[in-house]
């Protein structure tokens, strides 16, 4: 049911300037399933690859989306890399990053990781990191931990060093299995601060890392969007003529996935105008805009999910691989979204007077 082909996803770009991510494409398609092999893809788009907010955000919104509709694992490896590189850069004292690198900021009930400095000055971490996706497979991450002043701040790590220890978790998800997200516990480790005191959480790169992540989300919902066309194609090609609810699902996904892309097009056009680098008082700030683009993207993917499940019952579900993988990956990838909760922090940043209307 599945395309055979590997398309590019479109933002604002041209349709031919697009045809340049195809053969990188191609290689995302034979490489799926093989971590290594994902790495190694993502350390070489690394290279290369627009950073945001330097005007060419939309490309690399349409390039996440396009390797995450190819496979929404090989997206959930890149996106994080491409984060890695880019804050990095954003810090201005840091060279590019060796490797493929992750970005660990999450934290955890009984879990707490402390930055503190050693005799000689250096920072080392002590303690444990929830959620570490890939952690045993890359050479260094950006990670937050607590220092010595109880504020988070962010740290460059070598994963590589003998401090280091990452748990294997038993990973009973039948969605994205090739990247189980474990503990990673430090143990007297060298550390880089990356910024100054509370840069991290405070610099317009962090909301647009979000919105990068929501970039991957509308990926997976263009593939599954395509999964239904094709199926309905194939249908009407065997004689089976897609009756009026059909028809009128694949208008509805048509309507969320032309609104989605033109809302990101637009925000990715503001953030490289230097609209939400929060610079100006006068305009929204970027954490408002990313609460709105992945609230937004959120609820558009699981729309389009549900509609497509409904119209094409469990047979994909439970016979089609591609099709089943990509709907469990994609549903817990998602979750990355905090629902309710994000649009708490958004209404309580409209009721402040961060808005547009």
């Amino acid at each position: 049911m599945s395309d055979t082909e590997a398309h590019p996803v479109r933002i604002s770009s041209e349709p031919v300037q697009l045809q340049a991510l195809e053969p990188m494409l191609e290689k995302v398609r034979a490489a799926v399933g093989d971590v290594p092999a994902l790495l190694a893809i993502a350390k070489e788009i690394g290279l290369t690859a627009p950073k945001p907010g330097e005007g060419n955000t939309a490309k690399l919104w349409e390039l996440l989306a396009s390797v995450t509709a190819v496979d929404v694992a090989a997206g959930r490896v890149l996106e994080p890399h491409l984060d890695a590189v880019a804050i990095l850069e954003q810090a201005g004292d840091h060279k590019e990053p060796e490797g493929v690198w992750g970005v660990f900021a999450a934290e955890g009930p009984g879990l707490k990781l402390e930055a503190k400095r050693d005799d000689a000055g250096t920072y080392v971490l002590n303690g444990s990191k929830p959620w570490c996706s890939l952690a045993s497979h890359l050479d260094g991450a950006v990670i937050t931990a607590h220092a010595e002043d109880n504020t988070r701040a962010a740290f460059a790590v070598n994963l590589k060093h003998p401090g280091v220890s990452c748990e294997t978790p038993a990973w009973t998800s039948r969605g994205l299995q090739e990247i189980p997200s474990g503990t990673v516990h430090f143990d007297q480790v060298p550390a880089t601060p990356v910024g100054g005191e509370g840069w991290y959480f405070k610099r317009p790169g962090f909301a647009w890392g979000g919105m990068g992540v929501a970039a991957c989300w509308l990926g997976g919902a263009v593939a599954v969007a395509r999964d239904f066309k094709t199926a309905l194609a194939k249908g009407a090609d065997n004689g089976r003529e897609p009756d009026q609810i059909a028809l009128a699902s694949l208008g509805e996904v048509d309507r969320i996935i032309t609104s989605v892309t033109g809302y990101l097009a637009q925000v990715a056009e503001r953030i490289d105008a230097g609209e939400l680098d929060g610079s100006s008082t006068n305009s929204p700030s970027a954490w408002s805009e990313a609460l709105r683009v992945r609230g937004t993207v959120a609820a558009a993917v699981e729309r389009v999910q549900t509609v497509v499940t409904q119209n094409l019952g469990p047979a994909p579900l439970a016979f089609n691989e591609a099709y089943g993988k990509r709907m469990a990956d994609l549903a817990l990838y998602i979750r990355q979204h905090h629902a309710m909760r994000d649009d708490a922090q958004l209404g309580a940043l409209t009721l402040k007077g961060d808005r547009q209307w």
